[in-house]
């Protein structure tokens, strides 16, 4: 249609181009398309006639100019739409108009369209240097927005770029980490695809494959990405891909029934109503164009009539299409009717007539707005708060690209602007592929992606969805499950990131976090649990009063101590009678006494250790096991010495009496408290928390401090006892009935091997059970003494009165 200044439209309303083979031998046949109309392209040019005609009848907008338009068809192909980009930039007249519109040239002043990325590149390349502004509704490839390369490109379509972003957070929203991915082999598909893997790598997300095809490619291409989608393990698909080249993957699919997908589509082919046929694709998700309202639209497309469509060689093909008939002509077979004029519009059901969901719709109609604001602004300036437009002012296309980057309007609601790149801001609805209760799949919207939101907050959804087969639940697609707390990520070799196998935390580490890389070291003093995903304080072990062992230890040892106290009073009850009066009764009972001591003693290393009782355990042992071995060895030399008194003309006993005696008790006794004085002054023993032995729990111990102190105390107890042991060998065969060193020498031999076999048994003993040995070779050694020295005489003493006379004691004869 003709008018005053000329808008330039291209549209892919044939999906292919009619290919001839060249012979070079005759003139090459005209481009043209085939195939049929696509009834939403077509919809898309009749969009633009439409507010075209609503800016003419406007008296707001280019009030008094008239607006003429140019459209062609560039069959989805980059030749066919490079033509169409030279005719509008050189006009199709043979001359120029010399009437009264004679300031007008023949190219356009401005371009909306193309449909497709690649087709947008080259009708783009070829009037940018022309500065003539397009204004594209479909073209969505990020590259187009490098103003340096397309300069004069707008568009009111969001970029691919906030596309890619939108569909990486989707995917990874729904913890998909493991997906598949096909692309139409041009621009849109390639450029958009790799912006979508590069988002996805930062979201952790994994590739399986990527395919790609073109809708030219031959039907084996098509085949081996089918296969390669049948065989996957990977439960979701992301399809950047044109809604012409999907159509034809999806029948390809159809023919050979495959294992469920979940499909997420681009914003190109996920609201295309002519694909909800494919029914193995309900629960497809994806981003598409927010849905818009158009008043008078619908009822301008459903305006045509047999006589209306005549004119234009596109109408007339959809109308036969359409209708099944012939339009001016006779048919042509038996099947085919000639059009009567009965045809109704209004019933036809045809992506044409489907103004349900107008998204892509509404981005052709803001482009013709946008392009007649940028012209308002340059020629109808205001006068009197009037606009005043000149139609004889010539205006450049350049003056027009000048204004469009600051055109900032709105229409119906709709908001319309470019940024610095010429893009709009990106706005998209979440769309799903839902069966409603006819048993039909329709596009429902589910939610919302605004990219200027916060991080984070960009998604917001106010419906259910429906998954793959129809399901409720969110589909699962990992290369491998999520590794629980406890374990740790290790990458299997070869294989993408996501896949991985999940090995559980060594000793003494943890992970509380799911698909943690590592595992960590517990503190010092604490231990994971069994599960090895919380570390908690390790128990606290020490020989207790409250467990079994301990139990046993501290009856044996009060025990002890009351058998030396029952002993003692056995013993002073009867201190008139002849076998107490000639076992040396005052070092009798100060053995008695020591005994006890050693026996209560084992009690203090029962307990949790403290600094005193550290110190107090090992003193008080040694210096009770010195008095006590001290008062043996006096007994055994008192055994020695009297036997040697009988002799005649001896008078050794003088030099051994009871002043001697206590003399020699004190003085070894002495000897060993000094060594423990001095061990406590210079490095006495202190507790400590033992963290090496056992690394899931802490021993309470006492270190030694010196431990030349400890093995000194030892050192002199032994020394003691092994001289005490050679001297009651050298008197047991004295004569006498009751000669007291053979019971000293049994027992100190029991004394010296319990203590001998006490060192291995000490240092090989780990924990509380080192002063289990301890405590066990106190008692044993102290049952000893008590049992093999004082058994028999109390035995004698209580049940064997007759033998407690001096004459018995007296007699040579053991069988008297």
């Amino acid at each position: 249609m003709d008018g005053d200044y000329i808008i330039g439209g291209v549209f892919s309303i044939h999906n292919y181009m009619h290919t001839v083979k060249h012979n070079y031998t005759s003139i090459p046949e005209p481009l043209r398309c085939t195939g049929s109309v696509d009834g939403r392209e077509l919809r898309f040019s009749r969009a633009m006639v439409f507010a075209i005609e609503e800016i003419n009848n406007s008296t707001e907008l280019l009030p008094g100019v008239r607006l003429g338009y140019r459209i062609h068809d560039s069959c989805a192909s980059v030749p066919v739409a490079v033509q169409a980009a030279f005719q509008l930039t050189n006009g199709v007249q043979p001359a120029f108009d010399t009437g009264e519109t004679c300031s007008q040239s023949g190219s356009v002043t401005a371009v909306v369209g193309e449909s497709g990325s690649t087709p947008s590149i080259s009708t783009s390349r070829i009037i940018g240097p022309f500065d003539i502004p397009q204004v594209s509704h479909y073209a969505t490839c990020a590259c187009l927005s490098d103003k340096q390369q397309y300069p004069t490109f707008f568009r009111t379509i969001p970029s691919d770029r906030f596309q890619a972003l939108a569909l990486a957070k989707l995917v990874k929203h729904f913890g998909w980490t493991w997906i598949g991915a096909v692309r139409s082999d041009s621009d849109y598909g390639n450029n958009g695809m790799a912006a979508f893997l590069h988002a996805a790598r930062k979201e952790g997300i994994c590739v399986e494959y990527s395919e790609s095809f073109y809708r030219t490619h031959p039907r084996s291409r098509f085949q081996r990405v089918a296969d390669v989608i049948r065989g996957s393990t990977a439960m979701v698909v992301v399809a950047f891909v044109s809604s012409g080249d999907i159509r034809l993957l999806l029948e390809e699919l159809g023919r050979r029934p495959s294992p469920p997908r979940q499909w997420v589509g681009s914003e190109a082919w996920v609201t295309d109503p002519n694909l909800l046929r494919f029914s193995f694709c309900a629960g497809t998700i994806g981003v598409g164009i927010p849905q818009s309202v158009i008043p008078g639209l619908r009822e301008f497309l459903l305006d045509l009539s047999p006589a209306k469509v005549t004119g234009s060689q596109v109408l007339t093909e959809f109308w036969e299409s359409a209708f099944n008939c012939r339009l001016g002509r006779s048919a042509d077979g038996a099947e085919e009717t000639v059009c009567d004029g009965t045809e109704d519009m209004q019933k036809l059901q045809s992506p044409y007539t489907d103004t349900s969901q107008l998204r892509i719709t509404n981005m052709v109609y803001k482009a013709v707005y946008a392009i007649a604001h940028a012209m308002h602004n340059v020629m109808c300036p205001e006068r009197n708060s009037a606009p005043q437009c000149d139609r004889f002012t010539k205006i450049e296309p350049s003056q027009v690209l000048g204004q469009l980057k600051r055109v900032n309007f709105s229409r119906n609601g709709y908001q319309v602007s470019f940024d610095a790149n010429g893009d709009p801001l990106a706005l998209y609805e979440l769309v799903n592929w839902q069966r409603s209760e006819s048993g039909s799949t329709e596009i429902v919207t589910v939610g919302y992606y605004d990219a200027s939101l916060p991080a984070g907050q960009e998604f917001q959804t106010n419906r259910n969805l429906t998954w793959a087969q129809g399901g409720t639940q969110v589909p699962v697609s990992v290369c491998s499950e999520s590794c629980p707390p406890g374990t740790r990520k290790v990458l299997q070799k070869g294989k993408p990131v996501c896949c991985y196998d999940c090995i559980p935390c060594p000793e003494g580490e943890f992970s509380n976090t799911t698909d943690s890389p590592d595992c960590f070291p517990c503190p010092e003093e604490f231990w994971p649990n069994a599960d090895r995903d919380l570390c908690l304080p390790k128990p606290i072990e020490f020989l207790s009063f409250h467990e079994a062992l301990g139990i046993i230890l501290a009856t044996f040892s009060v025990g002890g101590a009351c058998l030396a106290v029952v002993t003692a009073t056995v013993f002073f009850r009867h201190r008139a009678s002849a076998i107490v009066r000639a076992n040396n009764s005052e070092l009798s009972f100060l053995l008695l006494f020591s005994l006890a001591l050693c026996f209560l003693c084992s009690l203090t290393f029962i307990g949790p250790p403290s600094d005193w009782s550290c110190m107090l355990r090992h003193t008080a042992f040694g210096i009770t096991f010195v008095l006590c071995i001290s008062c043996v060895l006096g007994k055994t030399i008192v055994v020695l010495m009297a036997f040697r008194a009988t002799l005649p003309g001896s008078n050794v006993m003088k030099w051994f009496g009871p002043p001697q005696q206590r003399m020699t008790v004190a003085s070894f006794t002495f000897i060993q408290a000094l060594i423990c004085t001095l061990w406590l002054v210079l490095n006495p023993p202190f507790p400590i928390k033992n963290l090496t032995t056992y690394k899931e729990r802490i021993i309470l111990e006492c270190a030694l401090g010196s431990a030349i102190g400890f093995w000194a105390v030892l050192g002199y107890i032994g020394l003691l006892a092994v001289l005490c042991f050679v001297l009651a060998v050298l008197a047991r065969k004295l004569p006498d009935n009751f000669n007291e060193a053979k019971l000293i020498t049994f027992s100190m031999l029991i004394f010296c091997a319990v203590w001998i076999t006490f060192i291995p048994a000490y240092v090989s003993s780990p924990g509380k059970f080192t002063v289990a040995v301890e405590i066990f070779a106190m008692l044993a050694s102290s049952f000893a003494l008590i049992l093999c020295i004082f058994a028999q005489k109390c035995f004698i003493i209580l049940f064997r009165p007759e033998k407690n006379t001096k004459k018995h004691l007296m007699s040579k004869n053991p069988s008297d």
